[in-house]
């Protein structure tokens, strides 16, 4: 089992955006200390429900100050960038890391971000699927031409190219955030694992890993790629001496991130938008994931990797939006959870 944290780099009520973007780069150096696997970073626009805009350029300040941790995006928001320059971006990060870099992609929401960037709407609605397929020829082939519908341009060499390096020959990992059956399709087929959000449980992802592992059977992919798929469950996770304490430390501080990050959030076309009430979801969080004593933490692991499938975790640690109750969280997860799922 490896387990890793998931940062957001979120911004409490009454905290600035450069303290919210300390506490991530550090939540992930005491992750490295602490003996995690990886850490996956979030990526956000125009909102406090996340102060990081470029996941990528995040993953390589992190991969400089680190020896041994994997450092993914979760995710680079593909319908706003060139897939060509996201490629570019990736294969430098994975060569130059010596292969410790993951790329984390997904369609986003329709928010104003896609006005901004000059996208368009058509780009978050229908134009993904072209996107990842070029982004993932970018990264294992030698030279790449488009003629599709939104990209066209004449064969370039893939300079550098990922794969030409490292051992394995393979670039970058591709992961793919999945919310719906279509996106689960999509990776699917093209053998790309999830990233699972921490908003369903295991009875939903248990669901969505089998839907995967049809639809990559149903494409022809090897039935070693299907067993061996790295899917990644997101999740929550806040350690104290009794579960009381660990929810109380949750409930007090996220439903006010919550709710000015989320009430943030602009759609492009004005479409109206259903909010969750951020204590119910605060509430929901902790029912579904690890938070507790260390050793419900242990057991709600397992729990979710035997009933899932899914080994590779990527948590949530900063629910606190403290710093100083963060790094104690993440070293407690290193030292009296982690011992015991390996």
């Amino acid at each position: 089992m490896r387990v890793g944290s998931f940062v957001l780099a979120a911004q409490f009520p009454g905290q600035g955006q450069g303290e919210a973007l300390h506490r991530a780069v550090r939540s992930a150096e005491v992750a490295e200390e602490s003996g995690l696997d990886s850490v996956w970073l979030a990526e956000h626009h125009f909102v406090p429900y996340g102060t990081c805009p470029s996941a990528v350029t995040l993953a390589a300040l992190l991969l400089g100050r680190t020896r041994r941790l994997r450092v993914g995006t979760a995710v680079s928001v593909l319908p706003t960038v060139h897939p060509v320059a996201l490629g570019e971006q990736a294969a430098l990060l994975h060569l130059t890391s010596g292969g410790r870099f993951s790329l984390g992609v997904g369609r986003g929401g329709p928010w104003v971000d896609l006005e901004v960037f000059g996208s368009g709407l058509e780009a978050y609605e229908s134009g993904f699927p072209e996107s990842l397929d070029l982004l993932v020829r970018w990264l294992r082939e030698p030279s790449v031409g488009a003629d599709g519908e939104r990209f066209r341009f004449r064969e370039v060499p893939v300079v550098p190219r990922p794969s030409e390096a490292l051992t394995d020959g393979a670039g970058p990992e591709v992961v793919v955030a999945c919310t719906s059956p279509a996106s689960v399709r999509l990776a699917a087929e093209r053998g790309l694992p999830m990233l699972l959000g921490m908003h369903v449980g295991d009875e939903e992802k248990a669901e969505m890993v089998a839907l995967w592992r049809r639809h990559a059977r149903a494409a022809g992919r090897p039935a070693a790629e299907i067993r061996g798929a790295g899917h990644v469950s997101a999740g929550v996770c806040q350690i104290a001496d009794r579960r009381t304490d660990a929810v109380e430390t949750l409930v007090k501080a996220m439903p006010g991130w919550l709710k000015q990050g989320l009430d943030a959030h602009v759609t492009v076309d004005g479409r109206a938008r259903g909010m969750r009430d951020p204590v119910a979801y605060t509430e929901l969080l902790c029912g579904l994931h690890p938070v507790g004593s260390p050793r419900l933490c242990v057991d709600r692991l397992a729990a979710t990797s035997e009933r899932t499938g899914i080994s590779r975790f990527a948590l949530l640690v900063e629910g606190s939006g403290d710093l100083a109750a963060t790094e104690e969280n993440v070293r407690r997860l290193g030292s009296e959870v982690l011992p015991h799922l390996r």
